[in-house]
């Protein structure tokens, strides 16, 4: 009997190791790399904990507090836009590395570079073959096309963007910054289902909540009818 279990364990032992050297370690490495660059700005623009404490932040940057904002911004774009160069190589030469050529959470890596890019519309069929295969989780291709839809003014379908816009006061002449809002959604009253049946964690309320919105359904004629400067 001993002989039998100890037979077992070393034949799933030797399945575990094959199924593991099946990922190409080295596109993995490169990809949580990319992902730790892809944050590491995004972080100190949005990360409260760090605006908090704008003035440490400057001195460790060696900047002004006055220059941080434009700063931040500026390395943002200048990392957004080397990583996207490496990404459109690696999904030229693989597709899209999901988890079975990468694993988890690096299958994400990718998806975030192309998010923060203008490459949306190139590469969302990419993303929805990939989400579609379970290489990727299918809330993120969702909430990609979310993105698309809104670029191109049409309703999405998720709930998962929202917009701010500034106006220009007539009493001072200054920019004012007007709450944000849920882009208009189609179908508003079946968001939930299609999230939930997509595999998002949170309600379109729960998640504008996260955002520090409070949800309520805008309309398209809305937005058209919103002034702009």
């Amino acid at each position: 009997m001993k002989v039998v279990v100890l037979a077992i364990l070393l034949l799933s032992t030797t399945h575990s190791v094959v199924g593991q050297s099946r990922l190409n370690l080295v596109l993995k490495r490169e990809l949580d790399s990319i992902y730790v660059v892809d944050q590491r700005w995004r972080s100190m623009l949005f990360d409260q904990r760090l605006s908090r404490k704008p003035d440490s932040l400057a001195a460790a940057l060696g900047v002004s507090t006055e220059a941080l904002g434009p700063y931040i911004g500026r390395r943002m774009q200048q990392t957004d836009s080397s990583n996207q160069v490496r990404v459109r190589a690696i999904l030229k030469q693989y597709g899209y590395p999901g988890k079975t050529l990468v694993g988890t959470p690096t299958n994400e890596a990718a998806w975030f570079v192309i998010q923060h890019s203008d490459d949306i519309k190139t590469y969302l069929p990419l993303i929805k073959k990939a989400a579609k295969r379970d290489e990727l989780p299918f809330y993120l291709y969702g909430q990609m096309l979310d993105r698309q839809l809104m670029r191109e003014g049409k309703e999405q379908l998720y709930g998962t963007q929202a917009l701010g816009y500034n106006i220009r006061s007539t009493a001072t002449g200054q920019r004012e910054p007007q709450p944000p809002f849920v882009w208009p959604i189609k179908d508003a009253a079946k968001v939930n289902e299609r999230r939930k049946k997509a595999g998002f964690p949170t309600t379109v309320e729960q998640n504008a909540a996260n955002l520090g919105i409070t949800y309520r359904v805008v309309t398209l004629d809305e937005v058209a009818r919103m002034p702009k400067e």
